[in-house]
């Protein structure tokens, strides 16, 4: 009960006017940022963060996220008309949803985007009304030990549980690291790989990163690959609406499944785009028309899309919560929240209760504003795309250079934002995963923090990481994923050298000879 009367009380701040006009204009541009190929919800975010520092923390926060919510329902319509997955976690979208359109059923394929979309994101939101309270109480009991070792756990959790090479991804965790040293030392005031020069005695700020790294790399990727734009047209009436959401109750196990595969992918570091291709892969599996799958059928696109906003929108519970994003986007709007003065962790849901409360109920509100404004404007955010990428690409370049300037007014940090965005570009072509590296970047200090303080309290002793039950277990289990691949490998090891073993003995028996 406490929950919900707090959660009444985010929706009075919600609907506050000018609260409800960022909401729209957030659920507008997110959408936008979705639909153009080159942008995403973390860039969006990234790009549009300094110009809310001007802006009470709530009504940001609400802007920042109908951006996101916004960009999770845009990236399915080019994935649907286009063939060109807007977001990452659209790829899987395309499989059915792109086949769809050239039968004729765009708007079919469209509606069950969406609406599978909303169902995803609200299970999470729900999920993340009634946890996080009770997650915020229990980190209440955590001191430097404890944090670290959380810390630990989400950086191990991105080696252990990544899909991309364990080595690549330590490699751009170890650069963030790197990256998040330069500057003055908190604990001892000395300067770090500043090299002499004054103007990095700030460090480098993580939005002028994420800046260059997402937004720039993604630009320079896109002018190398030299997009072009061809696709089907879609109209969505009310008849086409209403005959999808008949469809859509058969597949209620899959949306349940997709749900729940979502929201773990979301809580734990993996984020929205594995989530989508594993319950896209489960559903083709599990399915009666699995062997469908791929021509056309509307449960490849309902299974991808719901997990994604499920793994989008469950992000924000550890943020929230804990103080650690569970996606790129959420490390961007955390970052935002230290620029605000707020202190993500179990302390915000008692000192800024209308900032969390708030920002749960926009989440509510967002998403039913976000799937009205999708279901009747197709047609505006699609005629987007025929606008040629040589014209929309100096636009976003210019929205970066005048975000990546406004943080601190410096020229020097569109220089930095231009080399960031050749470090993405060169991650990309390397296939280099770059969420470590933000993720290194928003966190590592803070990590490094914890460590002194701890070693500080045991003068030098690393047993404190196991000095109770709560911080030895976070520990344990931290060190596990960071060994899981060598775990994995070493079975494979095994099973080749039995399987070798047993060849040769079937060679050496007198059948054989």
């Amino acid at each position: 009960m406490a929950e919900l009367s707090s959660l009444f009380h985010g929706f009075a701040v919600v609907l506050s006017p000018f609260n409800l006009m960022l909401m729209m204009i957030g659920i507008v541009l997110g959408v936008l940022i979705g639909v153009l190929p080159g942008l995403g919800g973390a860039n969006g975010v990234a790009i549009l963060l300094p110009l809310t520092f001007s802006m009470p923390p709530t009504s940001a926060i609400i802007l920042l996220s109908c951006i996101y919510w916004g960009a999770l329902f845009g990236g399915a319509i080019t994935s649907v008309l286009f063939n060109i997955p807007g977001e990452p976690w659209s790829v899987a979208t395309t499989f059915d949803g792109y086949p769809m359109a050239q039968q004729g059923r765009a708007g079919e394929a469209l509606t069950a985007a969406f609406t599978s979309s909303f169902i995803g994101a609200f299970f999470a939101v729900l999920m993340i009304t009634f946890l996080a309270p009770l997650v915020a109480k229990f980190a209440l009991k955590f001191g430097p030990p404890e944090f670290f070792a959380v810390y630990l756990l989400t950086f191990c959790s991105f080696v252990g549980m990544g899909k991309g090479s364990p080595m690549k991804i330590l490699a751009s965790m170890m650069l963030g690291f790197a990256l998040a040293a330069v500057g003055m030392d908190t604990v001892t005031g000395q300067l770090r790989l500043t090299f002499g020069q004054a103007e990095l005695m700030r460090g480098f700020d993580f939005l002028i990163a994420v800046i260059g790294l997402f937004g720039i790399g993604e630009i320079l990727l896109s002018m190398e690959e030299g997009l072009k734009f061809q696709g089907r047209s879609a109209r969505i009436n009310l008849k086409v609406v209403f005959e999808t959401w008949r469809k859509l109750p058969a597949y209620w196990m899959t949306s349940i499944r997709s749900t729940l595969i979502g929201c773990w992918m979301g809580i734990t570091p993996g984020g929205a785009t594995p989530a989508s291709f594993m319950s896209y892969g489960v559903a083709k599996k599990m399915s009666p028309n699995g062997d469908k799958f791929g021509k056309g059928e509307i449960e490849g696109v309902v299974a991808p899309e719901t997990a994604a906003h499920a793994a989008g929108t469950s992000a924000l519970l550890p943020m929230l919560a804990l103080g650690i994003p569970g996606s790129p986007t959420a490390a961007v709007l955390l970052g935002g929240l230290l620029i605000w003065g707020l202190q993500p962790g179990p302390l915000l849901f008692v000192e800024k209760p209308d900032f969390v409360w708030g920002l749960i109920a926009s989440m509510y509100l967002g998403n039913i504003a976000g799937l009205i404004i999708v279901l009747t404007s197709v047609p505006l955010f699609a005629a987007i795309l025929r606008v040629p990428f040589a014209i929309i690409a100096p636009v976003i370049i210019a929205i970066c250079a005048i975000g990546a300037y406004t943080v601190h007014h410096a020229m020097l940090d569109v220089w930095f934002m231009l080399g960031f965005g050749v470090i993405g570009y060169v991650f990309k072509k390397l296939d280099y995963p770059l969420a470590p590296l933000v993720l290194a970047v928003v966190l590592g200090d803070r990590a490094e923090d914890s460590f002194r303080q701890s070693m500080l309290l045991s003068q030098g002793d690393l047993g404190i990481l196991w000095s109770n039950w709560l911080v030895g277990s976070i520990t344990t289990l931290a060190l596990v994923l960071l060994l899981w691949p060598l775990f994995g490998r070493a079975k494979q090891w095994l099973k080749s050298a039995a399987g070798g073993s047993n060849s040769a003995a079937a060679r050496g028996t007198p059948e054989h000879r």
